[in-house]
């Protein structure tokens, strides 16, 4: 039964006024289309054209389908214009459309819009460019859309050239481009009296196959392309589904679904209803009546020319009758009840996609406006926050000078850094002198007073009076193997756990060897000369002092490097306080300190040496300090003698105090499996006269305490004068001197010193680049603003 379809449109009780489409226009151009819903599409559009979408998230609608599923006719329909055919090349990448209702002559300006560049990486801000001169004639659109497409496709060629280009028919056979597909898109501004007022872009159809001679990537290029479109959460999207194809492998449902689960921004729109196989129409009924994969803004299905029925077609006003005449005239469309015809025809789907826009722009406006408010801030905060030259009046010199006094500032001793919220510079520096103290102290001579053959079965207990006076560093077996390191605190430099390290694995052999009443009678008797009996050579206590004194280099040297890292780490911070917002300026501020510093550290590393050279030469005048240790240190020492021997007196015999060669190990005798410290002693004196053990070990023992002693006053006077001399030459060496080397470095004293100074200040290319972005953002955001008010 044939009834018309403005009755179909009229029929219902959930029908609104502008469901009825009278006249002639295309889509929306109509006189009854509220002024409401006008002005928020009208709103998109200025939107867009300033290039806010590149900043916020605008409402706009994003087209979608597989290959062939009949976008392009549906799009055609909508806007009134006829796209490129035959080579395929609109579907290669996205066209953009703006549709405007004016009473004003039609007119079309095809633009072409980057986001990325020719190697598929994003730009630091989207550019777009007209292509070509307003067009007035739609004769002329299809080939130009076609030129633009090319231009998209071949991104090292200028884009002069496509327009240039002598092929004028998308017909003709294109050539190779550089390009299958592209993010970048191709954008028509059309307006006229005719005109529908909606805005929508048109996806590249999804790929569901491809021959041998394609490129494999290029599924998932389409599929990230489209993804990028229709995963913001205020984008509508508009499904495109051809009935002549199973629904189940057409795979942009799928896509849609996972970012739209709900389907509630998703417009479905059943395409070639006139190729359902025959049987099949009921199926597809069921998707208009919502009743299979339902949305909330329903199904749509349209009808449009087929390319037989193309030719007999003059106007667009002539499809659009024959559309209505296919679905009045053809069941199950025209048996439908009239609530579900409302969702039949383009002019239909027209209504319902610019209803849906403009609601969802009338909720977003106040989110837009206060979103546009947060990234304005943030990026004048951004702006602020760039290199920048120095202000009028401020000279180089002035910054020079306000850096350096902070940095004397710092050396002089701050409680924390207030820039990296660490500990302040001297702060940072004590643990390094602690465990610096600390590795010095453990190479002290570990004298054992007997025998080496008793190693292992008597034991040196600790020296109670160094209890409080060494903090607990003590000569015992058992004082120094588990000492650790000093750390810094929560925040300062951590490099002292590496030093630490470092110092046990070096020391760990010398602090182990201990030395035996063995070993010192053995360097006697290889250094004695002339001396008389009873008297061991000053040239053991020598060597035994000069072997303790060599260990200290590498402690001391890297307790220097230690230092010149942390001062080094403070001074950069300080330098990007002052100087980071300078541009090259920084660079070599940067550069004049690193050299100055490096100065300073040769100066601290030859101090270090003077040091070691004077303490190689065993000197001390503090003579009632060494004396009050010596005996301290042999009281103790015979304690541990005294009580070490197990023998009786009677085993020791007659024996007199010459020194002679000791025989080799194997010839000594054992006694019980161990030999004690007075048969070790005898067996460096032969049988003269009788003399107490005391007498006879005395010698040894007070060469042990008499170096020991001077290794409390050596060492500790060597723990003071490293750090003294580095503070001296490295930290407050850094600020001695480095106001002139910059002065000097920078040539600001020179003639046009000023002047150059200020050029390595000036904003560099990619802060410059960097600005304008932001400039360019912040003037579109204000645009927008302006727009909205």
């Amino acid at each position: 039964m044939f009834r018309p379809v403005s009755a179909f449109n009229m029929a219902g009780p959930q029908l609104e006024p502008n469901d009825v489409h009278v006249g002639h226009s295309v889509g929306l151009s109509n006189p009854q289309l509220d002024q409401g819903r006008r002005k928020m599409l009208d709103l998109v559009n200025r939107l867009h054209k300033i290039g806010a979408q590149l900043d916020i998230d605008i409402p706009q609608i994003a087209v979608i389908g597989a290959q062939s599923a009949g976008k392009s006719s549906l799009i055609e329909s909508i806007s009134g214009i006829t796209l490129p055919r035959g080579s395929g090349t609109c579907t290669r990448c996205p066209t953009e459309c703006r549709l405007t209702r004016k009473d004003s002559r039609w007119q079309c300006t095809v633009s072409l819009r980057f986001t990325t560049d020719a190697h598929g990486q994003p730009l630091a801000e989207a550019k777009t460019e007209q292509f070509g001169d307003v067009i007035y004639d739609k004769a002329e659109v299809e080939g130009r859309i076609w030129r633009a497409q090319r231009a998209i496709l071949n991104p090292s060629k200028a884009i002069e050239d496509f327009l240039r280009d002598d092929v004028h028919s998308s017909g003709n056979q294109p050539r190779r481009s550089e390009l299958t597909f592209s993010h970048n898109c191709v954008s028509l501004q059309i307006s006229g009296p005719e005109v529908a007022d909606l805005s929508f872009c048109d996806l590249p159809g999804l790929i569901s196959s491809i021959s041998s001679d394609e490129d494999q990537g290029d599924v998932q290029l389409v599929t990230n392309l489209v993804t990028s479109y229709i995963k913001k959460p205020r984008c509508i999207i508009l499904l495109t589904i051809a009935c002549e194809t199973d629904f189940g492998i057409q795979g942009a449902h799928r896509l849609a679904k996972e970012h739209d689960p709900e389907g509630k921004r998703t417009i479905g729109v059943l395409t070639k209803p006139d190729r359902i196989p025959l049987g099949e129409a009921d199926r597809w009924v069921s998707f208009i009546q919502n009743k299979r994969e339902s949305l909330e803004d329903n199904w749509f299905c349209v009808k449009q020319p087929s390319s037989h029925e193309s030719k007999g077609i003059m106007t667009w006003e002539d499809a659009r009758q024959m559309e209505e005449d296919f679905f009045s005239a053809n069941s199950p469309w025209c048996e439908l009840d009239p609530i579900y015809q409302r969702y039949l025809c383009t002019r239909n789907l027209v209504d319902r996609l610019s209803r849906v826009l403009s609601d969802l722009m009338s909720k977003r406006v106040p989110e837009i406006r206060m979103e546009i408010d947060r990234i304005i801030r943030e990026t004048k905060d951004e702006i602020a926050s760039l290199p920048r030259e120095p202000r009028n009046g401020y000279t180089i010199f002035t910054l020079v000078k306000e850096f350096t006094n902070d940095l004397a500032r710092h050396i002089r001793g701050v409680p924390d850094d207030p820039n990296t919220d660490s500990l302040g510079l001297i702060q940072s520096i004590r643990p390094g002198q602690e465990n610096f103290r600390r590795a010095i102290r453990k190479t002290a001579p570990r004298f054992r007073p007997f025998g080496r053959c008793d190693d292992g079965i008597k034991h040196l207990r600790k020296p109670l009076f160094f209890v409080q006076e060494e903090s607990g560093d003590t000569d015992g077996d058992m004082s120094e193997e588990n000492d650790e390191p000093v750390s810094p605190s929560t925040g300062a430099i951590d490099q002292y756990s590496d030093f630490s390290n470092v110092r046990k694995r070096k020391f760990s052999q010398i602090t182990q060897n201990k030395i035996y009443i063995d070993d010192i009678l053995e360097r006697a008797n290889r250094v004695r000369t002339r001396e008389t009996t009873g008297r061991l050579p000053f040239e053991v206590e020598k060597y035994l002092i000069q072997s303790i004194v060599k260990q200290w280099k590498e402690p001391a040297m890297e307790f220097c490097a230690i230092v010149h890292k942390t001062v080094n780490g403070h001074v950069t911070n300080l330098i990007a306080k002052h100087f980071s917002e300078f541009g090259s300026l920084k660079h070599r501020v940067q550069h004049i300190t690193d050299a100055h510093m490096d100065r300073c550290m040769q100066d601290c590393q030859q101090q270090i040496e003077l040091y070691l050279s004077h303490e190689m030469q065993p000197f001390t005048v503090n003579n009632a300090y060494i004396e009050k240790y010596r005996q301290k240190f042999f009281a103790y020492y015979f304690s541990a003698w005294d009580q070490a021997d197990l023998s009786s007196d009677d085993e020791i015999g007659d024996r007199g105090n010459d020194i002679m060669v000791p025989p080799t190990p194997n010839t000594h005798p054992k006694q019980g499996g161990r030999r004690n410290a007075r048969v070790v002693v005898d067996d460096w004196n032969p049988p003269r006269t009788a003399k107490s053990p005391m007498e006879s070990v005395k010698p040894v023992l007070d060469i042990m305490a008499s170096v020991r002693a001077y290794f409390q006053v050596a060492y500790r006077r060597f723990v003071d004068n490293v750090p003294m001399g580095v503070d001296f030459a490295l930290v407050k060496g850094v600020e001695r001197g480095l106001h002139e080397a910059l002065v000097d470095g920078l040539v600001i004293d020179g003639p046009d010193g000023e002047q150059f100074v200020r050029s390595l200040a000036a904003e560099g290319p990619c802060v410059t680049e960097s600005c304008n972005t932001l400039m360019n953002k912040c003037k579109r955001l204000e645009a927008a603003i302006e727009e909205l008010s």
